[in-house]
């Protein structure tokens, strides 16, 4: 089969390796679509990832035994690679496991594990079957494309009474857009790039903010009476911006840290926390059992296609990489079979 790699500094391509072969309860998968995430980094840097990708949609195309999944399933493939039998996987939040597999003790390999790829290995647990007439293409973006924001959205219960703030509108957030507006919530974005500003507008957000301008808190301030926002979600791991949320979310309100960040966050224990009572949390994905509401989102959702900028094929992995790098797109998504 073919995956894609990265085979030195902005420069990527397709190598061929062998078909993996399914296992135990792992399922055999033939990827039809395959979005882009954060892969982008390491492509500028040079960084060779052993592995591309960790979201996806395809068909089960091969069953080492009977599972909960048969031949011929469309599926979306969840990521991580849980042990399945740990208190938090069998409760549905398998993204926090503790104890992830041994791929290479397992497997003998790496290979079957990247979504940038033809095929992949998964356990059948972790393939949620997609609903007639949903794409692959849309069913995809259960996974980073909106399932991070879901899963803060469904944890602070955002709802139409809501004012919603989110800093970072690259994919990530710009479906936290997607969410926060399906749930009936107002959203004030916070963006420089041109193109994700338009593009946030485009899904419906409200108001998009200048993070440069000078008096950015203060037109928060404005826009909501002076009281703050109710809620925040930072899809931008950048400092600044979880501390801009922290500042911008009004008393008793909630905040929800979705981008990844290495540096760190001062948080004031006694003005932040203790006066203001705020409530700060973490959101990585979505409890398992949360499944059937992500796909009723792209179900319903009247802007979901919107979320997804480019189609491609992964023969043009060297053109997607530096489409993704230049920030001008919403979600790409790869075709592995073309």
């Amino acid at each position: 089969m073919k995956k894609a790699v990265i085979l030195g500094e902005r420069k990527a391509g397709l190598v061929e390796v062998p078909d993996p072969e399914p296992k135990q309860d792992w399922a055999l998968v033939k990827v039809h679509a395959a979005p882009m995430c954060t892969e982008y980094n390491a492509f500028v840097v040079g960084y060779r990832i052993p592995f591309l990708g960790h979201e996806a949609a395809g068909e089960v195309a091969a069953v080492a035994q009977p599972g909960r999944v048969e031949v011929g399933d469309r599926v979306v493939v969840m990521p991580q690679y849980p042990c399945g039998e740990c208190e938090l996987c069998v409760a549905g939040d398998f993204i926090h496991c503790e104890h992830n597999y041994d791929i290479e003790a397992f497997l003998g390999t790496r290979d079957g594990t990247a979504t940038y790829a033809q095929y992949l290995l998964k356990p059948s647990w972790l393939l949620p079957r997609i609903p007639d007439g949903v794409s692959y293409e849309l069913a995809s973006l259960a996974c980073c494309g909106l399932g991070p924001t879901f899963g803060a959205c469904h944890a602070m219960d955002v709802d139409a009474f809501d004012t919603v703030l989110i800093t970072g509108l690259g994919a990530v957030g710009l479906g936290g857009v997607v969410n926060a507006k399906f749930r009936g919530a107002r959203v004030i974005g916070v963006e420089s790039v041109p193109y994700r500003v338009e593009r946030a507008k485009m899904l419906g957000a409200d108001v998009v903010l200048d993070p440069t301008s000078d008096d950015a808190l203060e037109q928060v301030m404005d826009l909501t009476n002076g009281r703050g926002v109710d809620k925040s979600i930072d899809c931008s791991g950048a400092v600044a911006a979880e501390r801009f949320c922290v500042d911008a979310t009004r008393r008793k309100g909630q905040v929800a840290f979705v981008g990844e960040c290495r540096d760190e966050l001062k948080i004031r224990i006694s003005p932040d926390m203790i006066r203001k009572g705020l409530t700060i949390l973490g959101a990585w994905h979505y409890n398992l059992s949360l499944f059937p509401k992500v796909m009723q989102v792209i179900q319903e959702s009247p802007v979901i296609e919107q979320l997804i900028s480019h189609v491609l094929p992964m023969s043009q992995i060297q053109e997607a990489f530096e489409l993704s790098s230049s920030h001008e797109c919403a979600k790409i998504i790869l075709k592995p079979w073309e």
